[in-house]
């Protein structure tokens, strides 16, 4: 195969495909920009497919977000939600849903609050939007419903009798079956992901409710691990309530998830289907900041590639994603050197109890960012106007323990493509 050197240009250049990434990539093609988008997507399958806005503050959960991000902002000012205005993170979220519903994939809200959501083994977190196939567990969760919790033969790391015993003293209407999933009954370890693409199989459907029907006695709701296909999930969920005649609702599994494999697969169908180039499953080795452009320059199977690009914006995450690494001594942003906010010392990494409620300092290392999510020196200078940073690569937030992950991806995103469009305006 020869090998041929490649070049593209482009408005925006998006490096990194999780969250952050594909919605900034969702945002700047809907505002008109020719936008490429690099990046490994491969950590979207460890998500849970909620949508987090804010759930935790204080060393408790929330039930209204917006009234805990008010305090957020007073608590922790360099926080990057005291970057964003309640208009500016609600608009985020209209929009990037928005964008999923015409891609085919539907989540809700519960009004203007949290609602709480089931984890594997019976665990529950306040979350903001949930994919429409989990939404009704909220509601059984809410009302205390009959809930009829189904595993299967094969399948390891969720257990319908853990989520029953662990959700019991709150929750005594759960009540546990083990079925054998349609051709996998012989006990060999299953995989969500492998059965779900089954059930994208009509004959797999109808044979799997057959075996749901007789064990559904006097529940009210079906409860099962989130397998309900990847493709055309939402009319997958819908046919199979039809066809066992009660409301179903999935419960997110350990990662590798099918509702994280759901938005990879996704966001790699439709982002080129919206217009964006994508060089998926790839990362930018070296970036130059050139006079009439920020060059990007990489290696695919093909040759090597260099964009040329009027702006930048950095979502590369933290250390899984490779967005942040860490050293025996200092933390690094693996792509440019960029200056990393961080503990002066590798001893004040970790606080010594495990459960520290004000968490671990190294979990608020990142990229310090000015109102526009531009990068900034250490002395507090704008590194190049060109640059901007969107997600978890921020600093001074938490995104785990205070349960923002999602929120926080999706709102900078929008903030850094609306800064990038106000200053193409002003050049116009």
């Amino acid at each position: 195969m020869i090998k041929q050197a490649r070049q593209y240009k482009s408005d925006v250049a998006v490096v990194g495909a999780g969250i952050a990434g594909c919605a900034a990539t969702v945002f700047a093609q809907a505002r008109g920009f020719k936008t490429i988008q690099i990046g490994n997507s491969g950590a979207l399958a460890y998500t849970s497919g909620y949508f987090d806005l804010l759930g935790a503050a204080e060393g408790g959960y929330l039930k209204d977000p917006w009234q805990g991000l008010a305090r957020l902002r007073v608590a922790e000012p360099d926080h990057p939600y005291a970057k964003l205005s309640d208009d500016d993170i609600r608009n985020a979220f209209d929009e990037f849903i928005e964008a999923l519903r015409k891609m085919g994939l539907n989540y809700s809200c519960a009004s203007d609050g949290n609602q709480m959501a089931m984890l594997p083994a019976g665990a529950c977190k306040p979350t903001f939007y949930v994919p429409d196939s989990m939404q009704k567990g909220a509601q059984a969760m809410s009302s205390r419903a009959r809930v009829l919790v189904i595993d299967f033969v094969g399948l390891q790391g969720f257990s319908a009798k853990e989520i029953v015993a662990n959700l019991s003293t709150q929750w005594p209407q759960l009540r546990a079956e083990h079925v054998a999933f349609p051709e996998m009954e012989t006990g060999a370890q299953i995989f969500p992901e492998v059965m779900a693409r089954a059930l994208e199989v009509a004959d797999t459907r109808v044979a799997f409710a057959a075996r749901l029907k007789p064990i559904i006695k006097d529940a009210e709701y079906i409860a099962m691990p989130a397998i309900l296909g990847i493709h055309r999930s939402d009319a997958i969920h819908s046919e199979m309530e039809k066809l066992v005649g009660l409301p179903i609702f999935e419960i997110p599994t350990i990662p590798p998830a099918v509702a994280g494999i759901r938005l990879r697969e996704l966001f790699d169908q439709q982002l080129p289907a919206i217009g964006a180039t994508v060089i998926s499953q790839h990362k930018v080795e070296h970036v130059t900041f050139d006079k009439d452009a920020l060059r990007l320059s990489l290696k695919d199977s093909y040759g090597p590639v260099e964009i040329a690009a009027k702006n930048m914006i950095l979502a590369s995450g933290r250390f899984l994603s490779g967005g942040l690494k860490a050293g025996q001594q200092r933390i690094k942003e693996s792509l440019m050197g960029l200056p990393v906010h961080q503990p002066q010392a590798r001893e004040n990494w970790f606080s010594e109890a495990y459960f520290d409620p004000a968490g671990h300092a190294v979990n608020q290392a990142g990229i310090i960012v000015n109102d526009s999510f531009q990068p900034l020196s250490i002395d507090g200078e704008i590194i190049d106007k060109r640059l901007y940073a969107a997600g978890i690569v921020l600093a001074k937030q938490d995104w785990i323990r205070q349960r923002c992950g999602a929120g926080l991806a999706i709102a900078s995103a929008y903030k850094a493509v609306n800064s990038i469009a106000k200053e193409a305006l002003i050049k116009s």
